[in-house]
């Protein structure tokens, strides 16, 4: 699955550590998020999308293999 979080974050001026604050984790599950190591929840990828204001196909878009 790809993702848009790093992007995001960099616009929105988040570390990684924040952004994970915001929404509740650790700041490595950003990262493996980030790196497409790990597929959050759905609530976890709804609180993300309320974060950036957008909605979670926005930031997140299925790929073939997924």
């Amino acid at each position: 699955m790809k993702n848009t979080l790093k992007i995001q974050r960099a616009i929105h001026s988040l570390t990684q550590e924040e952004l994970a604050n915001k929404v509740g984790v650790s700041r490595q599950t950003i990262n493996s998020i980030e790196k497409g190591k790990y597929i959050p929840s759905t609530s976890l990828a709804l609180k993300i999308s309320l974060v950036f204001c957008q909605s979670v196909n926005e930031l997140f878009q299925l790929e073939e293999n997924d």
